[in-house]
């Protein structure tokens, strides 16, 4: 059975359920005893063992095309069209076999010269629930002429054998370029559903249409000034960038094009780890009917949600159409961004909670993307740990960091946009000594930086990093701009500052073919000196 076979088999089904209304998901998800209902509207499900992706199970068909563009390696692993068409044609026939199943059709970016149509199968209510909030969902008359160029086929309960089946694992998720599909199985996990997405944006949108995709949230100001937030999972993106003095143009993926931003997305995907309506008021009451909970502990009797309870997973999620924001810009399209922040959330505590950057310390930064993996994230992660993740978003890229980094470089001169590196990390000392920093100072810091109140302000060289730290912002303690200060033992800091810096050049070795001032844009600290 070739591919296109094997999709039509499924979208043949007896009992495709395609497009079905909000309130007919939920409908099924609870009569199917997928989810259940929760006092805010929205569904919670589970996702049993898999509580987050499973990069080691993520590959890439290498075919033709593929071998000369894709970046190769642990992230991006090869797998061949054989083992790729045999899977698909089991799970085809796997799902073909269920009583029912779920097909959404909808897009891939906001912007209609840009965007992608696809097509989400999937053997789960729930699931086709979250690919419904998650992407940009079609019109009537959208929906009358949509031919999807990508489908993503999802079956949980099918479990390879490695043995077999020629995979790591009973989980899977495999792209397929050459005959657009992204398989999914063995995983309950929805986030790879989202992520698969995005990875096949990633690769579409620069070799196809010369446009640059970007791990980041983005929202506008009163102005129609612009900002972008890069970051990895847990280092603040959603949560930044939903401000109520300024419109949200989306919360993870944007692609930048000669016109401007964009949203690739329809919707949001929060963590809800200790989530109150004092600290993040527009994600709280995003939470509502249509909405989906993912691990998120919930009081059996009242069916309130517990965000505070980490006993599935600190990886809670939160699915919801970017309509569920009050504060938005549709559709979800903007101009050139005026300000860029890289967040991190730095576990050695000893970054700057802000600080801003020349064009080679941006290009070092971003190709650095220094972070800490935070809990759950991914399968076996269960305390911060230190990361260099490209472009801070290096498991979904599948060209080389160097293609995206070059082409965010090109942007920032052309629109002068100023770059800041915001440490939403720790401060006082490493994870288990000192604090997360206070949402309240970062949100400061950021407000400062987006009006432009930190562009001329007075500035000291960080000893260790070369960054230019402000020593003056609206609505925080001097003190706490220089990290440093907030250390009891300053010997202990030197040492840490130290470690993190030889971390630093150690990682970015394997950028060999960058120009010099972007090399020496680094940490000042420098490795001989160990």
């Amino acid at each position: 059975m070739n591919v296109q076979a094997s999709v039509s088999q499924l979208t043949q089904h007896k009992n495709n359920q395609a497009n079905l209304p909000i309130a007919s998901l939920v409908e099924r998800i609870l009569s199917r005893e997928e989810g259940i209902l929760t006092s805010t509207g929205a569904v919670r499900a589970t996702t049993g063992k898999y509580t987050g992706r499973s990069p080691k199970d993520k590959f890439i068909v290498e075919d033709e095309e593929t071998k000369n563009l894709v970046d190769w390696g642990n992230v991006n692993q090869p797998i061949s069209e054989e083992v790729f068409l045999n899977l698909l044609n089991k799970v085809s026939d796997y799902l073909s076999e269920q009583n029912e199943i779920f097909t959404f059709n909808g897009f891939a970016g906001a912007d209609s010269k840009y965007r992608l149509p696809i097509q989400v199968v999937t053997q789960f209510a729930w699931h086709n629930l979250f690919a419904n909030q998650l992407f940009i969902r079609p019109t009537e008359e959208e929906l009358a002429s949509h031919s999807p160029e990508f489908t993503v086929v999802s079956a949980p309960h099918f479990k390879a054998d490695p043995e077999v089946d020629g995979t790591n694992s009973e989980a899977f998720v495999i792209v397929s370029f050459k005959h657009r599909v992204v398989l999914i199985g063995g995983t309950e996990y929805a986030g790879e559903i989202k992520k698969s997405i995005f990875s096949v944006m990633n690769y579409m949108l620069p070799t196809k249409q010369d446009v640059l995709s970007m791990h980041c949230s983005a929202n506008v100001g009163s102005e129609g000034d612009v900002a972008l937030f890069f970051g990895l999972s847990g280092t603040g993106k959603t949560t930044l960038s939903a401000d109520p003095n300024r419109r949200l143009i989306g919360d993870d993926e944007h692609a930048w094009s000669q016109n401007g931003i964009f949203n690739i997305e329809g919707g949001c995907y929060a963590k809800c780890i200790n989530l109150s309506e004092e600290k993040e008021p527009q994600i709280y009451n995003a939470i509502r009917f249509g909405a989906v909970l993912e691990n998120v502990m919930v009081n059996e009797e009242s069916r309130l949600p517990d965000y505070d309870d980490t006993s599935l997973t600190e990886n809670t999620r939160a699915a919801y159409a970017i309509e569920h924001i009050d504060n938005i810009i549709q559709p979800s399209i903007a101009g050139h961004p005026n300000t860029i922040v890289f967040l991190t959330a730095d576990a050695f505590g000893v970054l700057p909670p802000i600080s801003k950057l020349t064009k080679e310390q941006a290009m070092y930064h971003f190709l650095s993307g220094y972070t800490s993996k935070l809990a759950g994230t991914e399968r076996g992660v269960t305390e911060p740990e230190a990361t260099f993740s490209a472009c801070f978003g290096s498991p979904f890229l599948p060209l080389p960091a160097a293609e995206y980094a070059k082409m965010l470089g090109e942007k920032i001169d052309e629109h002068d946009a100023q770059v800041f590196l915001v440490n939403t990390g720790w401060t006082g000392g490493p994870y288990g000594v000192g604090n997360r920093m206070k949402l309240s100072y970062t949100r400061a810091m950021v407000q400062a930086a987006l009006e432009g109140e930190l562009n001329n302000v007075e500035t000291a060289q960080d000893e260790f990093f070369g960054l230019a730290i402000p020593q003056h912002c609206p609505g925080v303690p001097s003190d706490v701009l220089n990290p440093k200060k907030t250390w009891n033992d300053k010997e202990a800091y030197n040492h840490k500052a130290i470690e993190l810096a030889n971390k630093f050049h150690d990682n970015f070795k394997k950028f060999d073919h960058v120009t010099e001032d972007i090399l020496q844009a680094g940490p000042i600290y420098k490795e001989q000196n160990r």
